[in-house]
């Protein structure tokens, strides 16, 4: 039916279908669903050619759970912790760490000040003031990190400015976005060895590493799925804020 969500094996067929070519048209027929449900579907959990079902059902359970914050009211003053250049540092060592991943710099520069401010939050402005970067530099990261679903955007209290939050679940997050290239790699390996052919040495050579890498890649994402059970939603006190005045 044409209401209902999209399950789990809704998502497989989807798959299967990008997998074969078919365009969206078809595959929402054949779901019996309106083809703007299966290009939504599609293009935000990676687009055609990275659309996996498995994390596209996994984000919308992480989506599921998420509460609204109250918008802040003012500035939140940050409690007392490591001095500026302590902190400046291990921002600086953070954001080293998550570009290792593959995350763009000024993408994990974002994530790094979110994750070691004591609101999870910022706006655009800040964070082009902490990164010295521009506006622009600073809309195309937040943009990028979104589309995995670290962050999400909210309002500003006493502003129009968008105020951008770290999401409750971004290191899960984090690390099943790094599964996608991981079976990527898994799935090109083992069509290299169906190729060659595992009778010879390169196709067995082929089937051994890409076999490997898709059970790496399966055991993320089932430790992903058994975290994001056991981990309740964010609830009112951690979403508690304090004393503020308005953003410059």
């Amino acid at each position: 039916m044409p209401g209902r969500r999209l399950t789990g094996a809704d998502r497989q067929r989807i798959a299967e279908g990008l997998a074969r070519d078919l365009d969206f048209a078809v595959i929402a027929r054949r779901l019996g669903r309106p083809t703007s449900t299966v290009s939504r579907e599609v293009n935000r959990n990676g687009g055609p050619g990275r659309y996996r079902a498995e994390l596209a059902q996994l984000a919308t359970t992480h989506r599921a759970r998420r509460r609204p914050r109250p918008p802040a009211k003012a500035e939140i003053s940050e409690p007392a912790g490591p001095g500026p250049g302590t902190t400046a540092a291990f921002v600086t060592d953070l954001t080293v760490a998550l570009v290792e991943t593959g995350m763009p710099r000024t993408a994990a520069g974002v994530l790094a000040l979110l994750f070691t401010s004591e609101t999870g939050s910022h706006t655009a402005v800040e964070l082009a003031r902490h990164l010295r970067v521009s506006a622009a530099t600073i809309s195309h990261a937040v943009a990028l990190l979104h589309q995995h679903g670290l962050i999400r955007r909210g309002r500003d209290g006493h502003s129009r400015r968008h105020r951008y939050f770290l999401d409750e679940n971004a290191g899960v997050r984090s690390a099943v976005a790094g599964v996608r290239a991981n079976q990527r790699l898994a799935g090109t390996v083992l069509r290299g060895a169906g190729l060659f052919g595992t009778d010879t040495t390169v196709g067995t050579r082929l089937a051994t590493a890409g076999q490997f890498l898709e059970r790496l890649g399966n055991d993320i994402l089932r430790a992903a799925e058994k975290h994001a059970r056991a981990t309740p939603a964010a609830g009112p006190e951690r979403n508690r804020t304090t004393h503020t005045t308005p953003t410059r």
